[in-house]
Parts: structure tokens; C-alpha cells; sequence
């Protein structure tokens, strides 16, 4: 697996004035309870499908966790800017796979597409389906928990509660997965996407990766730990999981979100 480590700075846009006029919630989220973005919005509503990243969040066993600090600290930034004015710049250091993040054909084979060459509509307003496969019942998820659904031409993803184990030791062995089979069959429905609120979406036991590679052989994204999939009905939505244009790499964190149809 080609790891790809981002170091970025970012403006994240907070000014405070000494009238202080301007506040910004920093409080964590709880990637357990659905965020309307917009409480004014009458035809849809969006639903925060992804985990928070923080500093030192371990999203796969072996690879580093973020490191998110400052570049420019409020406190030196008022050296720079006139009495009452301050702003904190971020610097980020990190490994592309990290939270709930996208896989294009990049991320598996050297002259598939990486995140600059795929179009905004494969990551964008895609129709979907949830197809809820608990892990309590089975880890192992098969072309039959996709049989009678109505796939094709859709972004598919698969609910199977392990999110509920994000952030802890159980989280990163014994996780649900698809089968070989079960990826040929979605490839063979010509599905726009794949995403699952686990681990990984191939078994992690052995050291091949037949998932990735059936469907990011056929140019089907994969979106691995998602969350909240449970406030998702089954169908009647659309999915969104939108990375930053970045050339030379196959994979990278996206807030990945649903928006309800209005019916």
C-alpha cells in the first residue's frame, strides 16, 4: 500500500476583534448525532456521515497519527496585525489515510487516476442506498446482501454498526469486510461508489486486497469509516465525499455527507 504523508498549512479563517464580534464553536462533534448544516433548508437535509479527526487520532494500526498545532499562534500573530486583531494558522501533518476518507484507482495501481483526474460527479449528488448488514450477525458480507437490491448505477454503502467501535483497541481487527465475490457482483451493476462504516472494506487477515483492486480496477471509489449510517433511510438520498484536488495522490480525508430528498 503506497502511503502518502501531507504536511499542510492552513488558514482556518477565525478573526477575533477587540469588539468580539466573531466566535467560532470549537467544541468536538459527536460523530454519533445527524448535523443540519443549514436549519433554514425546506427541500433536504444534510447528514454528517464522517468522523472528526484530531490530533493524535490512530486510524490504522501502523500508520502516525495527525499532528494539528499551530503555524502562527494567536499570540504571535498580534505582533503582526494591528491592536484587537488576531488569527491562528494550523499546520497539519499527516498520512492520507486518516478518518473517514476516499480511495480512487491511484491509491491501488500506479497509472490509475489520482485525486486531481477524477470529476467532481463521481464524488458528488450520487443516488444511493444503504444495505444494513450487522456485524453482530456476520463479518463476512457476500454478493447475496446485494441480490435483491436495486444497486445499479448507485453509490452502496454498507451499514454495519462497527463505527460504533471507532477510536478504540476492537476496532482495528475481526472488522466486517466484502468478499471477492461480493465486489465482483457490484462491479458487474456498474456501481458509482462503495463505502463502509468499518475498518477497512477487505479483510485485513491475509495480505492481498481483492476488494480494492476489483473496484478500484473499474474506477469504483471506496469510502472507508463512515459513520452515522444509521440515521440514513434505506434509499431517497444522495451521497457526497469530496476530497481537495490534489496531484500525485490516491487517497485523502473528505467530509463525507448525505442530503435527504425532499418527498
Amino acid at each position: 500500500m503506497k502511503i502518502i504523508v501531507i504536511v499542510l498549512t492552513l488558514i482556518f479563517g477565525t478573526l477575533t476583534t477587540s469588539k468580539g464580534q466573531s466566535k467560532i464553536d470549537q467544541s468536538p462533534a459527536d460523530p454519533r448525532k445527524s448535523k443540519v448544516i443549514n436549519k433554514n433548508m425546506k427541500h433536504s437535509l444534510l447528514i454528517d456521515l464522517s468522523h472528526t479527526i484530531e490530533n493524535g487520532l490512530i486510524t490504522y494500526k501502523g500508520l502516525p497519527a495527525p499532528i494539528i498545532c499551530d503555524y502562527l499562534s494567536r499570540e504571535d500573530s498580534r505582533k503582526r496585525y494591528a491592536e484587537g486583531t488576531e488569527f491562528q494558522i494550523g499546520k497539519i501533518e499527516m498520512v492520507a489515510n486518516t478518518g473517514t476518507y476516499i480511495d480512487c484507482p491511484f491509491h491501488r495501481f500506479a497509472n490509475g487516476k489520482d485525486l486531481s483526474e477524477v470529476g467532481l460527479e463521481c464524488f458528488t449528488d450520487l443516488d444511493a442506498i444503504v444495505i444494513t448488514v450487522p456485524f453482530t450477525e456476520t463479518l463476512e458480507i457476500t454478493e447475496e446482501h446485494f441480490k435483491t437490491k436495486e444497486i445499479k448505477n448507485k453509490a452502496v454503502l454498507i451499514h454495519t454498526g462497527w463505527d460504533s467501535n471507532w477510536n478504540t483497541e476492537r476496532y482495528y481487527e475481526n472488522h466486517p469486510y466484502l468478499t471477492e465475490g461480493a465486489a465482483k457482483y457490484l462491479m458487474d451493476n456498474s456501481v458509482k461508489l462503495v463505502g463502509i462504516d468499518s475498518h477497512n472494506i477487505d479483510s485485513t487477515i491475509g495480505k492481498t486486497r481483492p476488494v480494492h483492486t476489483t473496484l478500484l480496477g473499474a474506477e469504483i471509489l471506496i469510502v472507508e469509516h463512515l459513520c452515522n449510517l444509521y440515521l440514513l433511510p434505506k434509499d431517497g438520498f444522495t451521497f457526497s465525499a469530496i476530497p481537495p484536488k490534489f496531484k500525485g495522490v490516491g487517497t485523502f480525508p473528505v467530509r463525507a455527507m448525505a442530503k435527504l430528498k425532499n418527498k
